[in-house]
């Protein structure tokens, strides 16, 4: 594999000099017709060797990137991946565990029981506290929400403000469950009384569903008082904490997160603020007998004498049967890094966003929203139209030139600054700045 990875890496630096920005230039048509003219025929009769492939592909892959790694890269929760997870998930591609059955993945499977529990010990202060490795934040939320019917049965009514993750009422419609009721949340997070109000009126068994890290603005519900009002309802709580989960790591920052440790089950995502390749989620649970709904049995992964002989039971971890070994690279990232490491570019992170904001809010030709709450900030020309800001996004992507977000809120179109990059300069946001500036005065 060594000259294969020397091909790789020369690749993906002649693709990024080619893009010259955050991603192509031209918009989806451009884009599209270069990658077909490159590529040529998919399947040809004769192959062309490893080396030309891997030459060809990944520089057509790098060349057509929008690249998270580039400061002018932040629209979404979208993370420029630590070169040692990347690194670490090429090991775990090399040697291909299944997380399946016990004799595919010794090693991965033990390692992933470990990381598991001490990252659900990072949010839990009970006994045994549990987590499972999923794709992300969706496949949690409707893990989360199947756990929660099968406690309670398939009249379990989800409640959800209206910022939260658009698979939690989806989740919903998959399981079979009642139509989620959507709250409103006229600023931006649940507000205790409409919450109160609606357990109050709500038959039979419940499941709210709080937000740590909304997606449009990564806003966090008030997450006690939530909690307090499901704790008197007697209903259950679920909080997707899949973008603002990781801010535990961090000291100056884990006090937004009060109440974590009292739902039900929790989202959190490690290709976010956790700087992972994806997929790397988790749903955590503050005691593994919560897990017990997802038991399952095939004889020829998990036999009963095979389980009573001592051979781990994997079948049970997930929903999916060929499980790739994502716990792998997380593990590795940890310990490369350790809690202070990861708890620094989660701070460089959101002090970022504090700057791009305050910058912002000083800039006559800008409106902010609000302060960042993580690391979002909601911010628009000042003079611009909706229609003028949805046509400015559109031109900043087609030029090639910076990749922004949109999102609605308080009836008006704003532009979406993720940021997700910790080697982002107080520069680099000048210049996105000065872009954006001189594209407003055109």
């Amino acid at each position: 594999m060594r000259p294969l990875l020397d091909t790789v890496l020369d690749a993906l630096r002649t693709g990024a000099a080619e893009r010259r920005g955050p991603l192509p230039a031209g918009g989806p048509d451009a884009v599209t017709a270069h990658v077909r003219t490159t590529l040529g025929t998919v399947l040809p009769d004769h192959g062309t060797g490893d080396h030309e492939a891997l030459r060809t592909l990944v520089h057509a892959l790098a060349a057509g990137a929008a690249d998270p790694a580039d400061p002018l890269c932040a629209a979404h929760l979208h993370c420029p991946p630590l070169a040692v997870a990347t690194a670490a998930d090429l090991a775990a591609g090399a040697l291909n565990p299944s997380l399946d059955s016990w004799d595919q993945a010794p090693a991965a499977s033990a390692i992933e029981a470990l990381l598991t529990r001490t990252l659900a010990a990072e949010f839990y202060d009970t006994p045994h506290p549990d987590a499972l490795v999923t794709t992300g934040g969706t496949e949690a939320n409707q893990l989360a929400l199947l756990l929660a019917r099968e406690r309670h049965g398939p009249r379990l009514t989800v409640l959800h403000g209206a910022g939260a993750h658009h698979s939690v009422p989806r989740a919903a419609w998959l399981l079979g469950l009642p139509p989620a009721t959507e709250l409103p949340t006229p600023a931006g997070v649940l507000d205790p009384a409409r919450l109160a109000e609606a357990l109050a009126t709500t038959p039979g068994p419940t499941l709210v569903t709080a937000t740590a890290g909304t997606t449009d603005a990564g806003l966090i519900d008030p997450l006690p008082a939530i909690a307090d009002l499901c704790d008197h309802h007697g209903a259950d709580l679920h909080i997707d904490a899949a973008y603002g989960g990781l801010l535990a790591l961090s000291p100056r920052h884990r006090h937004r997160l009060a109440g974590l440790g009292r739902a039900h089950s929790l989202t959190v995502d490690l290709h976010k603020l956790g700087w992972q390749p994806v997929a790397a989620g988790l749903l955590a649970v503050p005691d593994t007998a919560l897990l017990a709904p997802l038991a399952h049995q095939a004889d020829y992964l998990n036999a009963t004498d095979d389980t009573e002989a001592g051979l781990p039971d994997l079948l049970g971890r997930s929903l999916r049967t060929t499980r790739r070994p994502d716990a792998f690279k997380i593990a590795t990232t940890l310990r490369s890094l350790g809690r202070d490491g990861l708890a620094h570019l989660i701070d460089r992170t959101c002090e970022l966003a504090q700057h791009l904001a305050q910058r912002l809010d000083a800039h006559p030709g800008f409106e902010l929203h609000a302060p960042p709450t993580i690391s979002t900030v909601l911010f628009r020309p000042t003079h611009a139209t909706d229609d003028e800001l949805a046509t400015l996004r559109r031109a900043l992507l087609h030029q090639g030139r910076a990749v922004l977000g949109r999102t609605h809120a308080d009836g008006r179109l704003w532009l979406k600054a993720t940021l997700l990059n910790p080697h982002t300069t107080a520069g680099d946001l000048d210049t996105l700045i000065a872009l954006l500036e001189g594209s407003t005065h055109r």
